[in-house]
């Protein structure tokens, strides 16, 4: 996830829990999605597009709270 931020990342993991919390919580969605597409878990189209919906979420409030960190620090 937004791998072109990796040192922002990396100091938000280490001073923000929540923003550790979301980094965590959108990894774990992102492997249940893979593993869903993959045949590996079964899962219906609805429940499917709401872990990818929430996925969405969680990556659009860490982009926002990088964005912040960045402004911050700049």
């Amino acid at each position: 996830m937004l791998h072109e931020y990796r040192d922002e990342i990396h100091e938000l993991k280490q001073q923000n829990a929540h923003f550790a919390h979301i980094f965590e919580k959108h990894n774990e969605l992102d492997n249940k999605i893979e593993h869903a597409e993959n045949g590996d878990t079964p899962m219906t189209d609805m429940e499917l597009e709401t872990l990818k919906k929430e996925k969405l979420l969680l990556k659009d409030e860490a982009y926002k709270m990088i964005m912040d960190y960045r402004k911050a620090n700049a």
